[in-house]
């Protein structure tokens, strides 16, 4: 890494510390061309010596400096500093508008620590499969206690199904993925510290969310202390085993063959009732396949509009977000080159330096150093300016992530809409079972009392579904109108996002561009000489 101080043999320069110069007097091409031989000519050699040779012979260059350089930090260094130290990710999201207006006045997950799984046993002592736990710290505004508690990258995964199920039709931030094969490939404590920025990034999006903010569920995951209970409701393994052990008596005995109305408000997949997801699955198929037009359809154009504007906003955000991890990458590779330029530069000045026989060939080792100079602030500005770039347009990324999001609430719209349009084709089809059952007994005399019974049994499992119905149509509409006021806020913030992401942009591109030209325009005054000697030349 490059220290901000001058070295010992080095004097003190302008406040960075850089390398000494030399300065050029007003005849610089007459000294170089009498005591260079490469430069010497007939006419230059009779000129008489100049005053400047003293003054070059005054300000020798010390070897020692020339060569005192090291490689400035890389952009990785830079940008890996910036992202996983802790106390920059919290600065980061506490200074946010959104964060500072939520409930949370301090989220952070921070020491993460190596624990035994509590029922593992090993053969081998020492052996036994460990897994991460991270220190979960949050304290509310207005509340001066702070809540600590331990929790695991399951406990994570548990607070993401526990928030999708409770918060249907809500644009819910997603969780961090498991990434197994990256943290295969990667090195344990920068896996470790990637996932725990991670995590810490999801939860202030969650604290952030206007809805799920002050929720019980993000209260709960933030203070109740000892280790996340698994929910029933959340337990795919055991939903699924119970509906299939249900299956066979629902399709032989027609138990339980209408869904229960708490049971109605969640999607039918994961569900323990199999035969509701078989009807839906039918319901889809007639419906999209069959050319069947639902009793029920999507009429809601402005909706319809909204969504395909946002399919479209997403290709162009992919497009865009492409195109800024190039120009991330060239503007890494431009900080690299400039930090091998300065390097060769403090080569070729150490060589000139070593071998030089003449002040002329002094003269040109202080203009190397200068470029040298130059070119290692300018390697400093590039990276400096990438770790800028990385956080502006890492608000393209961010968007990306929430059109996962998006896409989620839309799919819990749509399912909730395949169960009222099921639910309604069942009672269409009950009622047509009726009429006929009615139709058959009224042609034997005094009725056909087996059929009779089978109407009320009908009717009563008509009853039940009309309630089923009921209570599917009122989610269907609370997720539409979830939709409906999470389109809105997602609207004024992606266009609070793009402005800031663009205002800083724009300014830290001309800041940074500012300087590096101020460097090359100071070097551009200091070498001048050279270009009085060529017009010298062409005069003549």
């Amino acid at each position: 890494m490059m220290s901000s101080t001058a070295p010992p043999d080095m004097p003190a320069g302008d406040g960075d510390g850089d390398m000494e110069t030399l300065p050029l007097a007003s005849d610089y091409a007459s000294v170089a061309s009498t005591f260079d031989p490469l430069l010497s000519s007939a006419a230059a050699a009779a000129s008489p010596p100049s005053p400047t040779i003293a003054a070059a012979a005054a300000f020798p260059l010390s070897p020692s400096s020339s060569s005192s350089f090291v490689d400035p930090p890389s952009y990785a260094d830079v940008a890996a500093s910036s992202s996983s130290s802790p106390r920059s990710a919290s600065a980061s999201a506490s200074a946010s508008p959104r964060s500072a207006a939520s409930d949370y006045a301090l989220i952070a997950v921070s020491d993460p620590t190596p624990e035994a799984e509590p029922a593992a046993t090993s053969l081998v002592p020492g052996s036994a499969p460990t897994y991460i736990s991270y220190l979960v710290t949050s304290a509310r505004r207005g509340d001066h206690r702070r809540h600590a508690v331990r929790r695991r990258f399951r406990d994570f995964v548990t607070l993401a199904d526990r928030l999708a199920e409770a918060f249907r039709g809500h644009f819910v931030p997603p969780r961090p993925d498991k990434n197994t094969v990256e943290s295969q490939v990667m090195q344990r404590d920068e896996f470790v510290a990637q996932r725990r920025a991670a995590l810490e990034r999801y939860l202030w999006r969650l604290a952030e969310h206007p809805a799920i903010g002050p929720s019980d569920e993000l209260r709960v995951f933030l203070q109740a202390e000892g280790k996340m209970p698994l929910p029933s409701t959340t337990d795919v393994a055991s939903r699924m085993l119970d509906g299939a052990a249900r299956l066979p008596r629902q399709l032989l005995a027609g138990e339980e063959a209408v869904a229960a109305p708490q049971e109605v408000v969640q999607p039918a997949k994961g569900g323990r009732d199999l035969l509701r997801i078989f009807k839906e699955l039918k319901q889809s198929v007639v419906s999209d396949w069959g050319g069947v037009r639902p009793p029920l359809v999507e009429e809601d154009k402005e909706f319809l509009d909204k969504k395909q504007k946002l399919q479209d906003w997403e290709q162009q955000l992919t497009s865009a977000s492409q195109q800024a991890e190039a120009l991330v990458k060239a503007q890494q590779d431009m900080g690299e080159t400039m930090g091998a330029l300065g390097l060769a530069f403090i080569k070729l000045t150490k060589f000139e330096t070593e071998e030089a026989m003449y002040d002329s060939q002094r003269i040109r080792a202080a203009d190397s150093k200068r470029i040298a100079t130059a070119a290692v602030k300018a390697s400093r500005a590039c990276r400096d300016l990438n770790t800028q770039t990385v956080k502006y347009l890492d608000t393209l990324h961010e968007h990306l992530g929430i059109m996962l999001s998006v896409h989620t609430a839309f799919s819990d719209r749509a399912s909730a809409l395949l169960t009222v349009q099921t639910l309604m084709s069942d009672l269409a089809s009950l009622q047509l079972r009726i009429e006929k059952l009615e139709a058959a007994a009224s042609k034997i005399f005094g009725g056909d009392k087996s059929r009779l019974r089978k109407v009320e049994e009908l009717r009563e499992t008509i009853r039940a579904t009309e309630d089923a119905k009921c209570c599917a149509l009122r989610e269907y509409e609370r997720i539409k109108e979830n939709n409906r006021s999470e389109l809105n806020r997602l609207d004024r913030e992606k266009k609070e996002d793009m402005l800031e992401m663009i205002k800083g942009y724009v300014t830290s591109q001309a800041a940074y561009a500012e300087k590096i030209v101020e460097g090359w325009e100071t070097v551009a005054e200091e070498t001048s000489g050279y270009a009085r000697r060529s017009d010298n030349n062409i005069a003549w």
